[in-house]
């Protein structure tokens, strides 16, 4: 069945009942209530129309909240936003963990978005983050969020883009951003935080040859994990590897070099010098007006990002296309017919139609 694209709506559209359930969600949500605002997470993951309506009359409510609490803070943001990356097995739910509750010691709300893989095929994801950290999960002052990709990098953008805003409307001051690996979802995350670190395993070996270029140069911040006991000798020869690489990369910023640490989860080493750099990195952002110039171009991305999400939606719905595309499909895998040549049929169809 052809699905009809959806088109966004005015608050004046919802009915009375949804009305009242989006102001409660909305009240809840600014005063810190976890419940509603894992309700509205919820409420902007969904993929029903109706639902996809109401949430984004919540975002333009939160949206407008963000806007008067900036004001009051003089145009400061409302939280810090970091991404944190690195290949399967760097340590980075541990990480999280134990960076988590030091900044919740020290009077942070933090909230923890972990972008976790889908199954093609099922649409099931691991979600195993909340798991891991089992303590940070149990702090009143923090809050984890497993959110699935659905297998497109798509849903890391738009999911997770609205789920900070909601993280910061219910008064989360730091929100960590935690991708899957080492991929395409990497660049997207990049273009939803004030920094991107990456967190690499002292003994990664030949394996990260792969990730170095594309992934070091959007990195603001190296941090060597697991350096301690056996392996603090490998990480003291990979961070000096990594502050001679990084002299050779383009810089992002002509106010920021970006800095290579070691640091030990296990027993809290670095983590505080860490933390240093990190403010350090957004006082200068901040103090430059660098920030703001970065978040307005992450806007811009995001939106045309997301307009060419809805387009292709838009272009698998139509009419004239949806029946032929099985068909075509089908034509492609047996070979009797080239990719091409199936695109520009389709795309023949889309447009004698409109």
């Amino acid at each position: 069945m052809c699905r009809t694209a959806w088109k966004p709506s005015t608050e004046e559209g919802l009915t009375d009942t949804e009305q009242r359930l989006l102001s409660k969600m909305y009240q809840g949500l600014i005063q810190g209530q976890r419940a509603c605002l894992a309700e509205a997470i919820t409420l902007v993951e969904s993929t029903h129309n109706r639902k996809k309506e109401m949430a984004q009359v919540l975002l333009q409510k939160v949206l407008a909240y963000h806007r008067e609490q900036e004001q009051l803070k003089k145009g400061k943001p409302l939280a810090f936003r970091v991404g944190l990356s690195g290949p399967p097995g760097a340590g980075k739910s541990t990480f999280i963990e134990c960076f988590g509750k030091m900044l919740t010691k020290n009077g942070h709300k933090v909230s923890v978005l972990a972008v976790d893989p889908s199954s093609c095929t099922s649409g099931g994801s691991l979600l195993g983050d909340k798991t891991r950290m089992t303590e940070l999960s149990r702090d009143m002052k923090a809050y984890i969020r497993p959110s699935p990709t659905r297998g497109t990098l798509g849903g890391v953008t738009r999911t997770t883009n609205e789920a900070i805003l909601l993280c910061e409307g219910g008064g989360y001051d730091i929100v960590l951003v935690e991708t899957v690996g080492v991929g395409q979802s990497e660049f997207a995350v990049a273009d939803m935080v004030d920094m991107f670190v990456l967190l690499l395993p002292p003994a990664g070996g030949d394996e990260l040859q792969g990730i170095k270029r594309g992934i070091i140069e959007m990195a603001d911040l190296v941090a060597i994990t697991k350096a301690d006991g056996d392996l603090l000798v490998p990480a003291r020869r990979i961070q000096a590897e990594y502050v001679s690489a990084m002299k050779l990369l383009r810089k992002r910023s002509k106010l920021w070099r970006p800095q290579v640490m070691r640091i030990s989860a296990k027993n809290g080493e670095g983590i505080t010098e860490m933390w240093k750099k990190m403010t350090e990195f957004y006082e200068v952002m901040l103090g430059s007006s660098e920030l703001y110039r970065k978040r307005r171009r992450q806007q811009k991305v995001w939106m045309w990002n997301l307009i060419q999400d809805n387009v292709l939606e838009h272009f698998k719905s139509h009419p004239a296309v949806c029946g032929q595309i099985p068909i075509l499909e089908k034509d492609v895998l047996r070979g009797v017919l080239s990719p091409g040549r199936a695109a520009d049929l389709l795309l023949k169809a889309y447009s004698d139609r409109t």
